[in-house]
């Protein structure tokens, strides 16, 4: 979570809403069931604790940031995903940390046929062995391009979750994001998981008869009556309970 998102004229890209949450939050619920969850980059807000480190020298690229997380874990498998992944799932990194015996990685094939080395999982061992032959090479890991570190590694395509590869590296592609969510009715589910996780609270939502009450409240008695009422409902049942 450490670019310049130049294409996005400088924007805090990791922090941009798509359907209510953040695209870093988006990226962190696809990963919830790690071991340890570490994020590259700036801290920022996020639903969940995470381990922040920054990358040596801040900005200094891919490699760098990817030297900089490795450092932080001692698993074998490691998860590596940019934090722009709007339709990443926990089912896309179930398939992704299953790396075959005989590869030493799994990564995400796009809809172009591309492979996302920032969309993959690695074996731990064989990540650290190609960062230190690259420091060796070029007493350098920032600014080097990613293809020279995983370009090395047996890595297995996966290609049945090609949606999961679309990143949001320009407004056009933040917009199709959005338009995706929405067109998807997955929106309003996704906003109740996040609301619940920013309370702390875990309850199932009759979203249906909510919005039921809101709906006669607002044309029963005035529009601002809705949430007004379902807030005042709310805290009864809380106190009830």
């Amino acid at each position: 979570a450490g670019g310049a998102a130049r294409r996005l004229g400088g924007a805090d890209k990791p922090s941009l809403q798509v359907g209510g949450r953040s695209l870093l939050d988006r990226v962190l619920g696809a990963c919830r069931d790690a071991h340890r969850t570490v994020v590259v980059g700036p801290r920022r807000p996020t639903v969940r604790p995470v381990h922040w480190v920054r990358e040596d020298p801040p900005g200094g690229g891919p490699v760098a940031g990817l030297a900089a997380g490795v450092r932080e874990t001692t698993a074998g498998t490691v998860l590596v995903l940019s934090a722009d992944l709007p339709f990443m799932t926990a089912g896309t990194v179930r398939d992704l940390v299953a790396i075959p015996s005989d590869h030493e990685g799994a990564q995400l094939i796009d809809g172009q046929g591309r492979g996302q080395p920032l969309a993959a999982a690695y074996r731990a061992e064989a990540l650290r062995r190609e960062l230190g032959l690259l420091y060796a090479e070029h007493g350098r890991l920032s600014g080097l391009p990613l293809r020279l570190l995983t370009g090395e590694l047996r890595l297995r395509g996966v290609r049945q979750h090609a949606a999961a590869a679309f990143d949001c590296d320009t407004w056009d592609a933040v917009g199709v994001a959005r338009a995706r969510i929405r067109e998807h009715g997955r929106v309003l589910d996704e906003w109740i998981d996040t609301v619940k996780a920013e309370l702390g609270i875990d309850l199932d939502v009759d979203a249906a008869a909510l919005l039921d009450l809101a709906r006669d409240a607002a044309h029963g008695v005035a529009r601002p009556a809705a949430p007004l009422t379902t807030f005042l409902v709310g805290y009864a049942a809380g106190r009830a309970a």
